[in-house]
């Protein structure tokens, strides 16, 4: 095969080429490090490339085939991994200056169970500083660009992936969505994004932001792709105290039927109008007459909790960064500042944080530090949490009725790059429609839906399914169909 038809193939299809001797895994990846050369430096998505490396895994692979090893359907798969998973071989930075060049001594389960896959890490992918951004303007090593627009942002947290895989510069990538940062860079980069339900992926070796949110997710081309991905790397993990000990549900199966007949599919009324670009809620209509004319029941649905939504997570989320943040102290790893011996250890501990930390992390820290001090821990953090259960209700009272929930993935295109940056509640306001998901810890997938017609820009459509849920026709087999 050409390099061209190596790129343009699907990663299930190139699995299948690797595994049939029609190609091997050193051509697939020499192909894809090709093209990161020739276009990595107009869109910046990795922050660490090893070809040494990667070609020395993916002959691993081809030598593993070669002695008759059985090995599974994204064998000698090149993978595009976010930098906010740990790696025994390449630097973890998490986006932020007080890791850089920060070496792990043990790979994250998710790192572990893509080597084990016989998948090619191809290099560490950018992302907002700690995961907190919508945008990946908030690395500290410069913002990602989108392939479909480089004046444009490619969404955040997991911009860098979300930019390899539409770029061509990886067939696959991993993404951690906590509000929303799997599913809204995939959206505006016209790619298929899957939230799976909390706890179904591994945190273990994931650097934490808000624990109770982060969930481990695949980035990629298409939904077949996506859900190869979803099983290769998640599933229990005894080493990860919020690991689900169950199944990991048939999204492969589910995805190769592709079938929705007879599915109740439930319009979230508090998901769309004012505010929404109307090419946004064009392409939304669309694809909801479109479900509908493959067999899918549609009604609305009111989930009244979801307009508080927004404001419960960001107390949630930043008081849980607060907490998670607080080990990057300069004592133990990563940058330290000032440590000249005239200077105590919580003066050297300030000047690391001050100059480490970027300044959308400082806002989250501040915030979620007053949300969790003593007077106002009930009417701030003590209220969030209230507004999720509330959340988790309205999810619950909808699945009575329908089996899943659609809306659009994000309320606009990609929009410039700088456009927001002053304004964070503009920024924030990118996760309106992923966020409730991510209280509830239901399951959660976006898929492209077209481009709207002001700016031929990607839009996304959000489906939303109970936990457990993931492959959706699991309610089949519970006999709710």
């Amino acid at each position: 095969m050409s390099a061209t038809d190596l790129l343009r193939q699907s990663a299930a299809e190139l699995g299948e080429a690797v595994s049939t001797g029609e190609t091997t895994a050193v051509e697939a990846a020499t192909a894809y490090l090709d093209r990161i050369a020739e276009v990595e430096g107009d869109v910046h998505a990795y922050l660490h490339l090893d070809r040494e490396t990667a070609l020395a895994q993916a002959r691993g692979v081809d030598e593993r085939i070669a002695a008759g090893e059985e090995l599974g359907p994204l064998a000698g798969v090149p993978v595009a991994h976010k930098d906010v998973f740990t790696t025994v071989d390449m630097p973890t930075t998490a986006g932020s200056r007080i890791l850089a060049d920060w070496q792990s001594p043990y790979d994250a389960t998710v790192t572990v169970r893509l080597r084990q896959a016989g998948m090619v890490i191809l290099g560490k992918t950018n992302m907002d500083e700690f995961a907190m951004g919508s945008s990946t303007e908030n690395s500290a090593f410069g913002a990602t660009r989108n392939p479909w627009d480089l004046d444009r942002i490619p969404g955040g947290s997991s911009g860098g992936s979300s930019a390899a895989v539409a770029a061509y510069e990886a067939p696959l990538a991993t993404g951690t969505d906590t509000g929303g940062s799997i599913r809204q860079p995939a959206a505006v980069c016209g790619l298929v994004g899957a939230k799976p339900t909390y706890g179904g992926s591994s945190r273990y070796g994931l650097i934490a932001f808000a624990s109770s949110l982060d969930t481990p997710g695949p980035i990629a081309r298409n939904v077949l792709d996506a859900a190869l991905l979803h099983e290769a790397f998640s599933g229990h993990d005894p080493r990860d105290s919020t690991s689900v000990d169950a199944p990991v549900p048939p999204v492969v199966e589910a995805a190769r039927r592709a079938d929705v007949a007879g599915l109740r599919v439930g319009v979230v009324r508090e998901l769309g109008g004012e505010g929404y670009q109307p090419g946004v809620q064009q392409r939304f209509q669309e694809s909801v007459e479109l479900l509908e004319s493959l067999g899918a029941k549609v009604v609305e649905v009111s989930c009244p909790s979801f307009d508080a939504a927004l404001a419960a997570y960001y107390l949630i989320a930043p008081s849980e960064c607060s907490s998670n943040l607080a080990r990057f102290d300069a004592m133990r790893y990563g940058l330290r500042v000032g440590d000249d011996g005239s200077r105590g250890a919580e003066e050297v501990m300030s000047l690391t944080r001050a100059e480490g930390f970027g300044p959308e992390v400082k806002r989250r820290i501040i915030l979620g530090t007053y949300a969790l001090s003593s007077g106002y821990y009930d009417a701030y953090y003590g209220s969030a949490q209230q507004v999720r259960t509330l959340v988790k209700r309205d999810f619950d009272a909808a699945f009575e009725n329908v089996d899943v929930l659609v809306s659009p993935t994000t309320p606009t295109t990609a929009f410039a790059i700088g456009e927001r940056t002053g304004d964070p509640m503009a920024m924030y306001l990118a996760d309106l429609c992923t966020i409730p998901t991510n209280l509830a810890g239901n399951a959660a997938l976006s898929v492209p839906c077209g481009l709207a017609p002001e700016d031929g820009l990607p839009v996304g459509l959000q489906i939303m399914a109970p936990a457990l849920a993931d492959d959706y026709i699991g309610l089949k087999a519970q006999g709710r169909l």
